[in-house]
């Protein structure tokens, strides 16, 4: 455990900033807009810190990152600038990419390192302050709570429920953590600004993008002039997706969210102040129980792969038969198969051929309709199976019970930033806040490292996406909180 530096001099805060292009040069790789890597590095005459943003899916395990990076740029920093690597924050904004994004490892960390060095060498006399925007149009908890108690993820890997089994939604983080950086003369040098939100959404085409942060930070820099640089740090996000992620009807496109979420950080940074402040950081390592109830929960979605599969004998129709057969019941339930005055001549002469008929076809269409749902089901089973039995993989591999983690806390003046590897989900990156002493308390997951994701213990037995790709057992909740804690006191 590091403790925070305590001999401040109450010298002049200085900050500067740089940036890179970290995009793959690949032929037959489309980029719509840059993947960059964004630097701020800070000191207030007695501690040094630097804070990376970073256009990337993740910062180890998955993605085009490997997993000596963090180790790697951290050293570098230390060892060329003299900035202590627990004292280096990397963020990945967790941008999905739609093959290979970024430049080979040896050139991302000297591209990252090099927007850090032009960061540290253009540091000038600098106010700073914190505050909090809104925004909540564009963003939605994905993980639909469904009336028998079950969560149920919305993603492209699997349907979306049927509507009358949706009970309700999980909670929303709508807060915009925002840190202002002026320059001694009241301009604008940098915005930090910490949202919870997966960035799924993307451009039409699939082309490589830095999904609605790069619009969003377009807006704030574009708006701000003076050469200020916006620097977007991926929050509590694990369970949120854009609202219109599943949408048919209009092309992709994150642009819009991207402009509402710089407007609504333009809009929080009017109210902010700014002067001088001491920075802190504390760091604590932690070793988070890996779970070991992967063969239980695979045995259950056998059980219901089983059950299902033999719920889809006897069936009549066929979707050439069943599509114009449903449409007509759907037009008039009460007269489907003909017009009114044929069942009306029918009943007048005692026969109800048309509806024994249409009793018939009902009871075809009711077991054909299971059927479909029967299927959308078994194509979620198989695919929570098969991740499943990858992170049991991983977590065998591993040979160790538990994972090695750290939490981060950076104190700004008031303002304090916890990371955490995982994706954290909404719930603990709500407790955190409620808990920690300082107002302004912002929760970074997805940082300096990755762990998969970090759902609330309550959330295992619903059994939801994030909770069937996770390498971690229930208790690492309590662990992580606590441990959060513990930081935010020592800063």
């Amino acid at each position: 455990m590091t403790q925070p530096e305590n001999s401040k001099t109450g010298g002049s805060l200085r900050a500067g900033v740089g940036k890179g292009d970290i995009t793959t040069s690949e032929e037959g790789v489309v980029i719509h807009d840059p993947l960059l890597t964004k630097a701020l590095v800070m000191t207030d005459g007695a501690t040094s810190i630097a804070i990376i943003a970073m256009d990337v899916v993740a910062l180890a395990m998955i993605g085009d990152v490997s997993d000596d990076f963090m180790p790697t740029l951290r050293a570098r920093i230390e060892s060329e600038l003299g900035i202590p690597g627990g004292h280096v924050l990397v963020n990945a904004s967790h941008t999905h990419p739609p093959g290979r994004m970024l430049c080979e490892h040896e050139e991302l960390v000297e591209r990252t390192l090099d927007a850090v060095r032009q960061a540290h060498e253009s540091m000038e006399s600098v106010t700073v302050g914190c505050g909090t925007g809104h925004e909540d149009r564009f963003q939605i908890n994905r993980t639909l709570r469904m009336k028998d108690g079950s969560g149920w993820t919305i993603r492209h890997a699997n349907p979306c429920p049927p509507d009358d089994e949706v009970a309700g939604l999980g909670p929303l983080d709508p807060e915009i953590g925002v840190i202002r950086v002026d320059r001694a003369d009241g301009r604008p040098l940098a915005v930090v600004y910490n949202f919870a939100c997966h960035l799924l959404l993307g451009v039409a085409g699939r082309h490589i993008t830095g999904n609605f942060p790069a619009f969003a930070s377009q807006v704030i820099e574009d708006n701000l002039g003076e050469g200020t640089m916006a620097l977007f740090l991926q929050g509590a996000g694990g369970d949120v997706t854009e609202v219109l992620y599943k949408d048919v009807n209009h092309p992709r496109d994150c642009r819009e969210p991207g402009r509402m979420l710089g407007l609504s950080t333009l809009k929080a940074l009017r109210d902010i102040k700014t002067g001088d402040a001491e920075i802190s950081v504390a760091r604590k390592e932690l070793d988070l129980p890996r779970r070991t109830d992967f063969p239980e929960r695979l045995a259950e979605l056998e059980a219901e792969r089983h059950e299902l599969l033999a719920s889809l004998r006897g069936t009549s129709l066929n979707l050439r038969s069943f599509l114009p057969l449903y449409l007509k019941h759907a037009l008039n339930p009460e007269w489907p198969a003909d017009y009114s005055y044929r069942y009306l001549q029918e009943q007048s002469t005692g026969r109800e051929d048309l509806r024994a008929t249409d009793a018939e076809n009902e009871a075809n269409l009711r077991k054909y309709l299971g059927n479909i749902q029967a299927m959308e089901r078994l194509a979620r089973i198989q695919d929570k199976m098969a991740t499943l039995r990858t992170h049991q993989k991983i977590n065998e591999d591993s040979g160790e019970p538990t994972i090695r983690t750290e939490v981060q806390g950076i104190r700004i003046g008031e303002c304090v930033l916890v990371t955490s590897p995982a994706e954290v989900l909404t719930q603990v990156g709500l407790n955190v806040k409620a808990a920690s002493p300082y107002e302004h308390t912002f929760v970074s997951g997805f940082s300096n490292g990755y762990v998969h994701y970090g759902p609330p213990a309550g959330d295992y037995p619903m059994g939801g996406y994030e909770v069937t790709e996770c390498l971690l057992a229930p208790e690492w909740q309590k662990m992580f909180e606590q441990a959060a804690q513990e930081v935010i006191r020592m800063l």
